[in-house]
């Protein structure tokens, strides 16, 4: 799920804590640097200040002091806010840069030497910039001890708690590169995520995979926006002038996207089907909250930005809500869902609290929201492949249910036919033999016994036939007390032999028929490939010579070979097997 608090509502996108511990630790480690110490103070514009007016009001302490190094909200009016950063000794002559972090989206104005300077994160005319944070260069001419002043210009939303930070030249680099590749890494890691995604979307055709590419898509631009990485260093200058259109479309964009997969992923028609309605309708509602605001009319405009940050809380409720739900009922994708989007929610609370002035020692929660995409990125794709196993194991059961018969659980008709074709058309060359089997007097056993009886007669004699026949063998059930298989690479005394032992291993079974002692027995027929044959021609053979078999007796096994019809009783071929046996 998205952070909650939007571009327009507090002038940038708030997230919750993400957890990534060692990962802020080594950043703070990288930020730990002998920073100039700082006292600072504001006030609001008045018509007709001047800076030097207002320096002369910060001289005679009547400006409202803060800490720079602590994060401070500065009301963002209808003419915007002075704020003076006074370094303080020991004082430091060399380069400096002074950083204010996290990047406002408004613009800010540095007065020095009564020559105006404009930062902005969508400039790119400025001889330096700052990565993640907006950064200025101190003349060189400047006195160490010089106040530095600085008017946050009027923002189209509100504005968001920043900190600031004086440092000598090669920390600031050391600093930014460090910067630099860790944002790299969040964003690499998001990428590459949504191009797995896209990929297996493709691949399945499975819409959820593209959902969750938007969302990850949306969440990557917003934090793009929010951290400025879009335009230093991409510097994709298309987007100067838009930041708060684009960043608002995103922000409404990526909960429609989590929303839509989030009802999927988390299977809320199976677990949560009452809350399936609502989540449409705020997928619905902030699409429409994004043709509102890219509409250029006022009115609309207004309305959009009024509406968005009310549906974020609705819709994060709403998705936590059925989140859980979802995961209380059995859903596993769910806890991967809470896993990864729960701490981004807590983040987004305290945030929220930041911009009321609560926690303003946490300013590395800016950097947190987007280690918490990455994280968000990875344990999702993580529920994807669990969702995808998941269903692959789901569906390999489906097809062994379908493959096999309910009761023998060997291959039933239809799977034993089409594997039977697919194995004539792959070895025409070697020999392939087929029996037909057929259970004798076993409509007296169902007569006699009961359907009970003759069901459990089947299985028995089904699991002696998987025992006796090779694991290659096809062997399946053909309808009733039929049954077929298939000897791939069997000759015609081979299969005779094999065929015989089934006719002994059968009768061994001593499966009463009748009260008179008759035994359950089997008629087989075999038919040896040839050519022209495909699974039907040689079924029809084989149950010929089934039916050969049983006319000349029962319990033994007929070849058809050549037109011809040759049976062979049970124990003349049982005596044959039986001798070779013990010579082997």
């Amino acid at each position: 799920m998205e952070r909650l608090v939007t571009i327009p509502a507090s002038g940038r996108p708030r997230r919750s804590w993400p957890g990534f511990v060692l990962c802020l630790f080594w950043l703070w480690l990288g930020s730990a640097h002998a920073a100039t110490p700082l006292n600072g103070a504001w006030r609001e514009v008045h018509a007709g200040d001047t800076p030097q007016t207002v320096l002369d009001e910060y001289h005679n302490g009547l400006l409202q002091s803060f800490n720079p190094s602590l994060l401070e909200r500065f009301p963002h009016g209808a003419k915007g806010s002075w704020v003076v950063i006074a370094p303080q000794p020991p004082w430091d002559d060399s380069a400096r840069m002074l950083t204010i972090y996290p990047p406002p989206l408004s613009n800010v104005t540095v007065y020095a030497h009564d020559q105006p300077q404009t930062l902005a994160l969508d400039d790119f005319l400025a001889p330096t910039h700052g990565h993640g944070r907006l950064a200025w260069r101190v003349p060189d001419d400047q006195a160490a001890s010089q106040p530095i002043l600085l008017k946050f210009e009027p923002a189209e939303t509100l504005s968001a708690p920043v900190s600031f930070s004086l440092l000598p030249w090669n920390d600031y680099l050391q600093q930014d590169a460090q910067w630099l590749v860790f944002a790299s890494a969040c964003f690499a890691v998001m990428l590459a995520m949504v191009l797995m995604a896209l990929c297996f979307a493709l691949m399945l055709r499975d819409i959820t995979y593209a959902w969750y590419a938007g969302y990850i898509v949306c969440y990557a631009l917003i934090q793009g926006i929010q951290t400025g990485f879009l335009f230093h260093p991409l510097e994709w200058a298309w987007l100067s002038g838009m930041i708060v259109t684009v960043g608002s479309a995103a922000v409404a964009l990526s909960v429609s996207f989590a929303a839509l997969f989030m009802m999927r992923f988390c299977e809320l028609q199976r677990h949560a089907p009452l809350l399936r309605v609502p989540i449409v309708a705020l997928s619905i509602g902030m699409i429409q909250l994004v043709l509102m605001r890219c509409s250029h009319v006022p009115l609309l405009i207004a309305a959009a930005q009024a509406l968005l940050n009310p549906l974020l809380m609705i819709g994060a409720a709403l998705l936590l809500t059925a989140a859980i739900i979802a995961a209380a009922r059995g859903s596993r994708q769910a806890w991967f869902f809470l896993a990864s989007w729960t701490p981004l929610l807590l983040l987004t609370a305290m945030s929220s609290a930041q911009v009321n002035g609560a926690l303003p020692e946490l300013d590395w929660l800016n950097d947190a929201s987007l280690a918490g995409g990455a994280f968000e990125a990875v344990m999702l794709s993580l529920g994807l492949a669990d969702r995808a196993l998941r269903l692959r194991h789901d569906r390999d059961i489906v097809r062994v249910l379908a493959d096999h018969d309910a009761l023998t659980n060997v291959l039933n008709r239809r799977a034993w036919s089409e594997r039977a074709g697919a194995l004539l058309a792959s070895t025409p060359s070697r020999p392939i033999a087929l029996l037909f089997l057929d259970l004798d007097h076993f409509k007296l056993l169902n007569d006699y016994q009961g359907h009970n009886t003759g069901d459990r007669a089947l299985v028995a004699v089904a699991k002696s036939l998987v025992a006796e026949l090779r694991p290659s063998d096809l062997l399946g059930r053909y309808g009733g007390e039929e049954f077929v298989a298939l000897l791939d690479g069997a000759s015609p005394q081979q299969a005779m032999q094999v065929a015989t032992r089934l006719c002994r291993r059968i009768h061994r079974l001593e499966i009463p028929v009748t009260e008179d002692a008759q035994l359950l027995s089997i008629s087989i027929g075999i038919a040896m490939h040839q050519g022209s044959d495909d699974v039907e021609s040689l079924v029809e053979r084989a149950d010929q010579a089934m039916y050969d078999a049983k006319l000349n007796g029962r319990n033994r096994v007929s070849l058809y070979a050549g037109g011809k019809l040759a049976n062979v009783s049970s124990r003349r071929l049982l005596h044959v097997v039986e001798t070779r046996e013990r010579n082997h």
